[in-house]
């Protein structure tokens, strides 16, 4: 753990690969890692698996099921760390990851391939939440923007790097070789765990594990998933309604628990934690309609093959890294706070902007709008985390750092789904026209785009904690 001392200063770069904090800069980006080449890997090399062994009809449940519990297990992600302490924890998350890793790499169909999925979920859920939490402890708050940044590095790189690793060795060796990846991978994270990750003292006795809001938030959000491949409008809405509701009575009853998963403040219309968490939700539900349909459009409606639509979908985790880089360094709490609320702002600006590149058959303008996105995302995550992390109540950070990576792909999870149930209300699947094709794509991101100034309103609404501007003005003398 470091010094709190040392929290004074200008932070550098250099400093997160000095001796002093390097092992634990490449632990928490392996914990990244680990999620991001995952997802890439699995979704390049599981169609040749399925040719192989069988199962084509199952392959939408191989990310399903991994979605859903890795939502459930980060949002146990928290109470482990209080029940077992953080090094415990992370190995033993680590080596269900890996045992999932195991049975999907070997399988000989398809349900094994889902058993592994779903392990893999667990474990990774349980990964990235404690990795967040681990953040304040392991790095002063000056780096903390600069983890961030790195972390944003990190994901650009799976962004590319993922399916081009893993279509070679499908191509060349096997898809096994390429589930097989994540295993040095979650090896050589167990062991900076046990050399960076200190015993904890502090463990919390007699922690029971609350099953039943764990099921219910990963029903919630089941829901959401079978809202997609509902055949009729009113039964996608019914399931989304549904979704909703389970979800909001989640966190009704959580917060009256003796044993909370979340901070006590969550989704609260009047405080940091809570409105900053409305924006880390909402900010992934608007974007989320690229990430399903950009790629598809463009190779439909203007014939670009998987190469440069996949270059176009890829400059968003490019712009993303590129401003997260570049912002990092900024320490004054007022630019800080404004660019949190830049980020929304180039969020929804974006989003229109794919609206009118569309409209106006204008290819470079879509790619302007994807990387404003991008921007939007690089220039205020990293602070809009930080904040929530640092605004949470005495005894409530962790639950409060753990929530954040649990509630971005819970938005993701949600935006994909209100994105499918509005592509299906306009007929996206069946438009055979080009005309009939642009005017459902723009209808799809210009409901995203409404949802975007929904996360808009709520970040000017976002009170700036006066602990929170002092411990970041802490960070700058």
């Amino acid at each position: 753990m470091h010094d709190p001392q040392e929290t004074t200063g200008d932070g550098r770069w250099s400093e997160l690969i000095s001796p002093q904090f390097s092992a634990a800069t490449t632990t928490l980006c392996l914990g990244v890692a680990l999620f991001a080449f995952n997802g890439f890997l699995v979704s390049t090399s599981l169609p040749t698996a399925v040719r192989e062994i069988g199962g084509l009809q199952l392959i939408s449940w191989a990310f399903t099921l991994y979605l859903v519990l890795s939502i459930v297990g980060g949002a146990s992600g928290a109470l482990l760390k209080g029940r077992l302490g953080p090094r415990r924890a992370l190995v033993g998350a680590a080596l269900v990851f890996l045992a999932g890793t195991l049975i999907a790499a070997f399988a000989s169909s398809m349900t094994e391939v889902l058993i592994g999925r779903a392990l893999q979920g667990i474990g990774e859920g349980v990964i990235a939440a404690i990795c967040y939490a681990l953040i304040p402890d392991l790095f002063p708050s000056r780096l903390v923007a600069k983890v961030f940044g790195a972390e944003a590095v990190v994901w650009a790189v799976a962004a590319f790097g993922g399916p081009l690793v893993a279509g070679i060795l499908t191509e060349t060796v096997s898809w096994r070789a390429a589930f097989l990846v994540n295993v040095p991978m979650a090896l050589i994270f167990i062991a900076l765990v046990f050399r960076i990750v200190p015993r904890s003292t502090n463990l919390v006795e007699g922690l029971s594990v609350p099953f039943l809001r764990l099921g219910a938030i990963g029903g919630g959000i089941m829901l959401v998933a079978l809202a997609s491949i509902m055949q009729t409008l009113s039964m996608e809405i019914l399931f989304v309604a549904a979704a909703a509701i389970v979800l909001a009575v989640v966190v009704l009853v959580d917060r009256r628990s003796r044993i909370p998963l979340f901070p006590s403040d969550a989704f609260s219309l009047t405080s940091t934690v809570g409105i900053g968490l409305w924006v880390v939700l909402l900010m992934p539900v608007a974007q989320a309609s690229t990430s399903v349909y950009l790629v598809m459009t463009l190779q439909n409606l203007w014939g670009y093959g998987p190469t440069m639509a996949g270059a176009f979908s890829a400059s968003f985790a490019v712009a993303w890294s590129t401003i997260a880089i570049l912002v990092a360094n900024v320490q004054d709490p007022r630019r800080r706070s404004w660019m949190i609320r830049f980020g929304p702002t180039l969020l929804v600006t974006g989003l229109g902007v794919l609206v009118l590149g569309f409209s106006a058959d204008l290819p470079l303008v879509v790619l302007a709008g994807q990387m404003s996105i991008g921007a939007g995302f690089g220039i205020s995550w990293g602070f809009l985390s930080q904040t929530v992390m640092e605004a949470a109540k005495e005894g409530e950070r962790d639950r409060a750092s753990a929530l954040l990576p649990t509630l971005q792909s819970a938005g993701y999870a949600i935006g994909a789904a209100v994105a499918g149930l509005v592509a299906n209300s306009v007929n996206y699947p069946q438009a055979e026209s080009a005309e009939a094709l642009r005017n459902a794509t723009m209808t799809i991101f210009a409901v995203s785009t409404m949802i975007g100034l929904a996360g808009l309103i709520a970040v000017f609404a976002l009170p700036m904690r006066r602990k929170t501007i002092l411990a970041t003005d802490l960070s700058g003398l």
